[in-house]
């Protein structure tokens, strides 16, 4: 299976030989790869709905709850599941008479050091083409295209390229926060797409957070447990590309990451904010969360993991999902640009500055978030949910999470202002267990 572009291809692989099966990964990580073997058969999906014949919601790996439930995400091959793991990129699966057993690769090379400029070198000139060039790659596979566009430096640079790659129609979508941050995000975006000409499709995300009726979690669908929080929203906007007619979609993804500014040799992961409501089973395991951890991946690894939550559900429907801030030459490109360009995205601004666009569009002075719509999901729908997770919960029963301790911090939350965001870990993880039960 190929993802296929005019230029670099990538690749999983399947080898069938006597006594032995070799599924191999490709370096881009678009869609995970979840297996499992039972007796002599090897399972595979991309979607770990698939596997749910193999599932048990009550054989986990503590490893994996953790670090959901403390929100201390880590790359493995490490699922929720017991004997399901994912292939992560790069790695090979082999299976033989003796089991399933995952090799992960030599950690990717990258640059470790900015470099200095040539006299007389613009890299904003050199961004442009380089970033214009990954996207149109796709401009032989796909006629009509979608953008996803939040209002922020990142979609807004990936939309001007597909304008500039001459496809044959670009269509814009993306969520549109309430409030005042909504009214900006709104203006910002009929800015971008006015500038450009194109058809814009926003769906207000106040009216679809998570837990809402209606919603895959609500109705208890099969779903993955760790899927995004924001899953019903984005939902609405993958049935508007759908509806569309668009064959692939365009995403802003990894462009906070293409522009950090960390040694890849003495990275450091934020502490972990105390959950205090862990059973004794999560609160063991917590020792192990660093544990089986994939090595050095060619995309960084925040971005890896969100193509797991987010682009799953667009090739359920047939569309194939694009980062191209994370095309490989970009990475190459971005980790020699020295800092000052990559701080507060100058670079990505100073292109948007350059074509036109306003300073609101260019530099946002308040950018959207999403918290308000966690808390408006959490106060309004998952609060009952917690109230029946009290009376009957998987996460309860195999001590995960304590009930005297959840409990307390129920009433705490409906006595304050804001529920904590925690909650929402919790809930998910919950309710994503028992849809596959």
């Amino acid at each position: 299976m190929r993802e296929d572009r005019d230029g670099e291809a990538d690749y999983t692989s399947l080898l069938v030989r006597p006594d032995e099966i070799q599924v191999s990964a490709g370096m881009l990580g678009t869609v995970p790869l979840y297996l499992t073997a039972v007796g002599d058969e090897i399972f595979g999906s991309w979607d770990i709905v698939d596997l749910r014949p193999h599932l048990r919601p009550d054989q986990l790996n503590p490893r994996a709850v953790a670090r959901t439930l403390s929100r201390q995400h880590r790359y493995s091959t490490d699922t929720l599941f017991d004997g399901v793991y994912r292939l992560t990129e790069r790695a090979t699966a082999v299976f033989t008479p003796a089991g399933l057993s995952i090799l992960y690769p030599e950690p990717a090379q990258h640059v470790l050091e900015p470099r200095s400029l040539r006299s007389g070198v613009d890299p904003v000139t050199v961004f442009d083409a380089l970033l214009t060039e990954a996207v149109a790659e796709w401009r032989s596979t796909a006629g009509r295209v979608g953008v996803e566009v939040s209002g922020g430096a990142d979609s807004a640079n990936v939309a001007l390229s597909a304008v500039a790659a001459g496809f044959g129609s670009v269509h814009t979508m993306g969520l549109l926060m309430g409030g005042r941050i909504g009214q900006l995000q709104r203006d910002r975006r009929r800015s971008l797409v006015d500038h450009l000409g194109l058809r814009d499709t926003a769906v207000p995300a106040m009216q679809h957070p998570p837990f809402v009726p209606g919603g895959v979690r609500e109705r208890r669908r099969p779903h993955d447990p760790a899927g995004a929080f924001y899953q019903e929203a984005f939902d609405v906007v993958r049935g508007h590309v759908a509806a569309h007619g668009c064959e692939l979609i365009f995403t802003g993804g990894g462009g906070d990451e293409v522009n950090a500014h960390h040694s890849r040799t003495e990275a450091g992961l934020p502490p972990m904010e105390p959950v205090p409501w862990l059973g004794d089973k999560a609160t063991a395991a917590l020792a192990q969360v660093n544990e089986n951890l994939a090595p050095i991946p060619v995309l960084p690894v925040p971005t890896l993991m969100a193509f797991g939550l987010h682009n799953p559900a667009y090739v359920r429907l047939g569309i194939w999902p694009v980062a191209p801030l994370v095309h490989p030459r970009m990475i190459r490109f971005m980790e020699q640009l020295p800092y000052e360009y990559k701080r507060d995205k100058r670079m990505f601004r100073d292109r948007l500055r350059r074509t036109g666009l306003p300073e609101s569009v260019a530099a946002p002075t308040e950018p959207e978030n999403f918290l308000a719509v966690m808390e408006s999901g959490l106060r309004t729908y998952g609060l009952p949910l917690l109230d029946e997770m009290l009376t009957d919960s998987l996460l309860i029963d195999l001590g995960y999470v304590d009930a005297d301790a959840l409990s307390r911090a129920r009433d705490h939350a409906e006595r304050t202002p804001a529920v904590p965001d925690l909650l929402c870990d919790t809930l998910a993880l919950e309710v994503g267990l028992r849809s596959l039960a």
